[in-house]
């Protein structure tokens, strides 16, 4: 009786169904998003607290503990710059000073892979530092971290990628009101 109402069902809502996959402007469902499910699976929990600690150890360390997360082989794409491989590089590139820059993000989500060894943060991230004259300047875009767990357990930067946002629109660039 059970399969028969179930049959039933699926043969009244299966039109349903289909039409809303062939309609382009019908409304989908949201995505799934890890943030948003009432709970996080242990491995996005780990790689988000990976995150964090990450951009802790960052912000007080500037750009030596920033490369300090990297794996050998790592590689970083930032913003429209050529891409940077292997620590040792990465390391030469973010040579900054915690007083003179600041760097800060927060993960605002990520995924595990199925196997457990490899997965990605993403978030927002806020770079502080005063231009020639003294004036406070601040970058800001999105991010995505990939992470690896090496062979002795520790985890690793294996890529990290970034892009500005556009700068805020001055009075030159509104529309006027009607």
């Amino acid at each position: 009786m059970r399969s028969l109402f179930f049959g039933s069902v699926m043969f009244l809502m299966g039109p349903i169904a289909l039409h809303a996959q062939l309609d382009p402007l019908s409304r989908r469902a949201p995505a799934n998003n890890p943030v948003t499910q009432p709970t996080l699976s242990p491995g996005v929990m780990q790689l988000l607290q990976l995150d964090a600690q990450f951009a802790k150890e960052t912000l007080a360390g500037g750009g030596k503990a920033f490369s300090n997360w990297f794996a050998d082989d790592a590689l970083t794409l930032n913003d429209g710059k050529a891409a940077v491989y292997g620590k040792t590089h990465i390391a030469a590139e973010a040579a900054w000073d915690p007083k003179q820059y600041q760097l800060q993000w927060t993960p605002t989500g990520g995924q595990m892979g199925p196997s457990g060894d490899m997965g990605f943060t993403w978030g927002h991230y806020d770079g502080h530092s005063k231009d020639r004259n003294g004036n406070d300047v601040t970058t800001s875009g999105r991010y995505i971290t990939i992470w690896k767990r090496l062979p002795n357990g520790t985890w690793k930067v294996a890529m990290d990628a970034s892009a500005n946002e556009p700068a805020a629109a001055s009075e030159c660039c509104k529309l006027p009101n009607p």
